[in-house]
């Protein structure tokens, strides 16, 4: 398998994709009401053909393909532990019009023009070079075809981010990712989206937010087990003394209590929903 992006490679396939595959439930709590938004959308009609690029555990897939009854869905993802779940997931839910592959959806083989949509749930931020990675999905969709990506906005707009890094700054004056490298905010700029779809090919690029709260637990205890524990908390922490990481997780102890409400805990969410059209 090649893989253009080795950093990426090796966290999804070794422990960040882990991490999520151990703990598939919460992040799929933490997205639920953003998806239900793509649902409404985007609409699949029964005989849809769709590539789902960064799948995960397998749920975006196996939503995709419930509502596709005559058609199919494809995940692809890094991870084989995630993928090894989306593969339980389809069988229990007895969906026999879905397949999943391991693979870099930047570089993968797939047939020209299979398929009529190519959809993403915060899987298509993470490509070494954007450009190749979007005119290769392009090249999979029939003449067209529609693209529909969720990818976050600005760091700033997601305080479920920027809450756990400022109560574990300890102090520190922590950089924020350039734009353009890959991660989860590498496709929050407007203008570069534009730019990078329009470069691979695509046209009627169009982008519009989705603001809906990130929903990170039951309960406040619920919440901080989760959000101490996700793979930018462990980073964080990793060079603090004990002094400082007690403090530091007291505080976000403290910034989880004050969003608890009825419907869990809530934090600020924001996400482009990207999209645009194959030529033809």
């Amino acid at each position: 398998m090649t893989m253009p992006n080795a950093e990426m490679a090796q966290a999804w396939d070794g422990g960040e994709g882990a991490s999520w595959a151990a703990n598939p439930s919460r992040y799929e709590r933490a997205s639920r009401l953003i998806w239900a938004r793509f649902g409404s959308a985007v609409p699949v009609v029964p005989d849809e053909r769709v590539l789902d690029v960064g799948c995960g555990n397998g749920k975006s897939t196996c939503d995709l393909a419930a509502s596709a009854v005559d058609g199919s869905a494809m995940g692809i993802d890094l991870s084989a532990q995630m993928l090894a779940n989306a593969r339980r997931r389809a069988s229990t839910a007895g969906l026999g019009n879905v397949e999943f592959v391991q693979g870099d959806a930047q570089v993968y083989a797939f047939a020209p023009g299979s398929f009529s949509l190519a959809s993403s749930l915060f899987g298509a931020m993470f490509f070494a070079d954007a450009v190749a990675a979007f005119a290769n999905i392009g090249a999979a969709l029939k003449p067209g075809g529609r693209l529909a990506v969720l990818a976050w906005r600005e760091l700033a707009r997601n305080t479920w981010v920027t809450i756990v890094r400022e109560s574990l700054a300890a102090g520190r004056d922590l950089p924020v990712p350039p734009a353009d490298a890959p991660g989860p905010f590498s496709l929050a700029s407007q203008a570069r989206v534009e730019s990078i779809l329009t470069d691979a090919g695509f046209v009627d690029v169009a982008l519009s937010s989705i603001d809906e709260p990130m929903d990170m637990g039951r309960d406040a205890d619920d919440a901080f087990e989760f959000m101490s524990t996700v793979g930018m908390a462990r980073g964080l922490m990793e060079d603090l003394d004990e002094s400082a990481r007690a403090h530091g997780l007291d505080l976000l102890r403290s910034a989880i209590e004050s969003r608890v409400t009825a419907d869990g805990v809530l934090f600020d969410g924001s996400a482009w929903l990207i999209t645009a059209r194959r030529p033809g």
